[in-house]
């Protein structure tokens, strides 16, 4: 069993450092989300070729097949693959998808990106119940069974009455000796966590800049969730108005109009405010856009809800600007003009899906 598990865990070493080597590909295509399960994600590695053995035809020459000479070829003569021909028992050249949890891919991601492990801030204030194995007791159901404490049990019993003979070493359980494994309930207590995602919707955000937030947004939570055991999304849709939407409809909109971003900001302010106490909440929010904002005073409003109300409440401030051939950009110069020293607010511009893994290093790599 132990050279089982061995091979095992190197074939799962040998998958993981092809993820690691092919981890910006991964990262920038949108696929990944759609094949998201409830905890595991399927990814496609190059192929790796594991040893088996295969039959071929009999009495079809080479060794083995009767009569051969020094020199033979053990394939399957001068057929070549994809020249059409009777059905073959040959392999076609194709990847091999590989289910890799949620956390190992952030661990993967983290280790990549050199991210630093979050220190949570606030009090421990979120319970959950646990199960755990503590002791053994007389009944429970087979599933249970403790079967060493049982043989041992039984062992006991044989020797004291004289059943056992040593020549016939035979240990024969009956229903008194059985024992199971006893579970208690335990409380764990842990930091919680809230991510408002932001995206900019209006006309100038073409699909191609919604998907790279999109692919962003996945990675982003995929990191923190891997650093936090309880955790809440909330996400906002905007262009001239805001409105918070499901993680089904963030991620899969197709919306347009024009862009008030300072909507959006007020919005995040007041769910926070509502539902987060500051003193018990880690705070991330994230707002992505391509920088076009409407007018000069309402971007003028977006620094004073940032100044007052969004920068002071939350661990980190991050906001992604997507280049995009219809926006004008002019939105993070504004915030380095007025934000230039300020620790807690991290600005990246993604020009591409190139550039996705650079940015996530950028919003995640001072370790928040």
């Amino acid at each position: 069993m132990s050279r089982i598990q061995t091979d095992h865990r190197r074939f799962r070493q040998i998958v993981r450092g092809k993820i690691k080597r092919n981890l910006k590909r991964y990262m920038s295509q949108g696929e990944l989300i759609g094949r998201k399960g409830k905890d595991k994600v399927s990814i496609p590695i190059p192929r790796i070729d594991i040893p088996r053995f295969r039959f071929g035809q009999r009495q079809s020459g080479g060794v083995s097949q009767g009569n051969g000479d020094v020199g033979d070829s053990l394939g399957q003569g001068d057929q070549q693959p994809g020249q059409g021909g009777q059905a073959g028992d040959q392999a076609g050249d194709h990847s091999l998808e590989v289910e890799v949890s949620l956390d190992e891919l952030a661990e993967i991601m983290g280790e990549e990106l050199e991210l630093p492990r979050i220190e949570p801030k606030g009090k421990e204030s979120l319970e959950t119940l646990k199960e755990k194995y503590t002791g053994i007791r007389p009944v429970g159901p087979e599933s249970l069974r403790h079967f060493k404490r049982t043989y041992k049990q039984a062992l006991k019993r044989m020797v004291a009455t004289g059943a056992y003979n040593p020549n016939n070493p035979i240990v024969l359980p009956i229903r008194e000796d059985k024992r199971y494994r006893a579970w208690t309930e335990i409380k764990e207590r842990h930091a919680n966590a809230v991510i408002v995602y932001m995206m900019d919707v209006s006309g100038s955000m073409g699909d191609e800049q919604k998907e790279i937030v999109r692919i962003e947004s996945f990675w982003i939570d995929t990191w923190l969730r891997s650093q936090y055991q309880g955790i809440e999304s909330r996400y906002i849709i905007h262009d001239a108005t805001a409105r918070e939407v499901d993680a089904h409809t963030f991620f899969h909109t197709r919306e347009s109009g024009g862009t008030m971003i300072s909507s959006a900001y007020s919005l995040c302010a007041r769910i926070i405010e509502a539902e987060y106490p500051l003193e018990d909440w880690n705070i991330y929010p994230f707002h992505f856009s391509d920088g076009d904002n409407w007018s000069v005073d309402d971007t003028l409003e977006c620094m004073n809800l940032l100044r007052d109300q969004l920068i002071p409440s939350c661990n980190m401030f991050g906001y992604g600007q997507v280049e995009s051939p219809y926006g004008s950009g002019q939105f993070i110069k504004d915030l380095r003009e007025h934000f230039d020293d300020e620790e807690k607010m991290t600005l990246s511009e993604i020009k591409n899906r190139d550039a996705i893994l650079g940015s996530i290093k950028d919003f995640l790599g001072k370790g928040m």
